[in-house]
């Protein structure tokens, strides 16, 4: 059994109950018919022993009368296949049908034969026995026994005898057609044999060639059409996750791309200016300039690691907020005061509206001012020239809802879902965005979502873009 496989069990444990089966039916079924039919018989000789019994009592012992009825009950038994007897209580055979007189004038007993050691109280008070006869017949035969009484005083008995063979062949008269009907039985069960190869060890070999094709890191395979039941949804949870997964190594292949290029980038030009200043090629006049500019890619290296760092500190499984309450009106002003040196270079203003002149949330305070700084941040870098930008707070029943929205480009239908993803810069950002590193939005959503709330994004290409999120009042 160990080394079949699932479908070869269900075969073999088929056959294994068709062979316990067919023995059942040859047994036990065989059985009950067989007590069924002999208590059939017992019973219907018995009635008909004592229906001889009560006709011919009286008459027992004329000989007259024994001599007509021998052909009568002669023929009554080559019919019912017996061998009617009647016995004396000292065992002498009086008539036997099988052994009918031709001449008994000189009897007046009638004493066909005598049967030694014949004793009616052998039958412990039963009407029927099956037996010999004391050697009387060559086979097993039910005999069944019926009185025959005269003024109180038994006479003798009715004996009518049928052999044991003719209610076997009875038996299996009614017994083939349990044959039969565990021959359809047998027959109708293997439709389950074809339903479980079909819907369950057809499927399950599907998913179990899957999973050894995702072992070998083939995660592009694919499982067939699948029923929708258990099985099937099985199959399709592991072909989804098998998507995932090649959706994630797909991304992590990206992910190193861009960190590598996004490392790269600023570390190539402080590399190639340190070098020009080692070797004399930019003037002492100008090294303020240059070493401004490797400052600026240092600080774009800071950035960037930071932000990996806060989004290490934000796994799921892994992050800690402190929770305090808070005014939330004050962290938006502190934040935008933050940049005031980029919004005067691109003249950009800021229009804020309040709910109340204090809002009160509860939240991590650090994270959230976060929060609003990366979309403050992100704002400004994709808004126009002489333009505003607008921060709303406002009550939405237990909640306080913030709207950020700038007079940028806006971002492209087919972006919208992506912007979310780490390291993802739509191909406009990319010209507008040099210093960005593609995780701002990432962190910020993860923040959001580590609070237990919802930010939203709603943009119109060549209009702006607004991000909405909420957080909770403190009571």
């Amino acid at each position: 059994m160990k080394g079949l496989n699932t479908l070869g069990k269900h075969i073999f444990l088929y056959i294994g109950i068709s062979i316990v089966s067919f023995i059942m039916v040859s047994t036990i079924c065989y059985r009950v018919d067989y007590n069924h039919i002999y208590k059939y018989y017992s019973n219907r000789l018995y009635l008909q022993a004592n229906e001889i019994a009560n006709e011919y009592a009286l008459e027992y012992f004329s000989q007259a009368r024994l001599r007509s009825i021998e052909l009568e009950l002669s023929t009554l038994s080559v019919l019912n296949d017996t061998r009617i007897l009647f016995i004396t209580p000292v065992g002498s055979v009086i008539l036997d049908t099988d052994n009918i007189a031709k001449d008994n004038s000189n009897n007046e007993d009638r004493e066909l034969y005598a049967i030694d050691e014949f004793d009616y109280g052998e039958l412990k008070g039963q009407h029927d026995i099956l037996w010999d006869f004391h050697g009387l017949f060559d086979e097993p035969v039910l005999s069944v026994f019926s009185p025959i009484s005269n003024s109180f005083e038994i006479k003798g008995y009715v004996v009518i005898n049928i052999p044991e063979s003719v209610i076997i062949k009875h038996v299996y008269d009614t017994f083939n057609t349990n044959y039969l009907t565990l021959l359809i039985v047998l027959l109708l069960s293997t439709s389950f044999l074809g339903l479980y190869f079909f819907q369950v060890h057809r499927p399950i070999k599907e998913i179990a060639k899957a999973t050894a094709e995702y072992s070998k890191g083939n995660l592009s395979y694919r499982i067939g059409t699948m029923q929708n039941d258990e099985i099937g949804k099985l199959g399709m949870s592991l072909d989804y996750m098998a998507l995932q997964l090649n959706e994630s190594d797909k991304f992590q292949q990206k992910f190193l791309s861009n960190i590598s290029h996004d490392f790269r980038s600023p570390l190539t030009s402080i590399k190639g200016y340190l070098e020009a200043i080692q070797d004399g090629t930019i003037p002492p006049e100008m090294l303020d300039k240059y070493i401004g500019i490797m400052l600026f890619e240092t600080e774009r290296l800071t950035k960037l690691t930071s932000n990996i760092l806060t989004l290490n500190e934000l796994d799921p499984k892994s992050v800690r907020l402190d929770i305090t309450t808070f005014d939330l009106n004050s962290i938006i002003r502190h934040t935008v005061e933050t940049f005031e040196g980029s919004c005067k270079k691109k003249n950009i203003k800021f229009d804020i509206t309040y709910a109340n002149s204090i809002q009160n949330v509860k939240a991590d305070k650090g994270k959230i001012q976060q929060v609003i700084y990366n979309l403050i941040d992100n704002a400004i870098k994709f808004s126009k020239e002489n333009s505003y930008i607008y921060i709303t707070v406002k009550e939405k029943g237990e909640k306080a809802q913030i709207s950020i929205k700038d007079s940028g480009c806006g971002i492209a239908k087919e972006d919208i879902d992506k912007i979310w993803d780490r390291f993802y810069k739509s191909d406009s950002s990319r010209g507008r965005d040099k210093k960005g590193s593609g995780l701002g939005l990432s962190i910020t959503k993860e923040v959001i979502q580590a609070h237990g709330e919802n930010i939203d994004v709603i943009s119109t290409v060549g209009v702006g873009t607004e991000f909405i999120f909420t957080l909770e009042l403190a009571k």
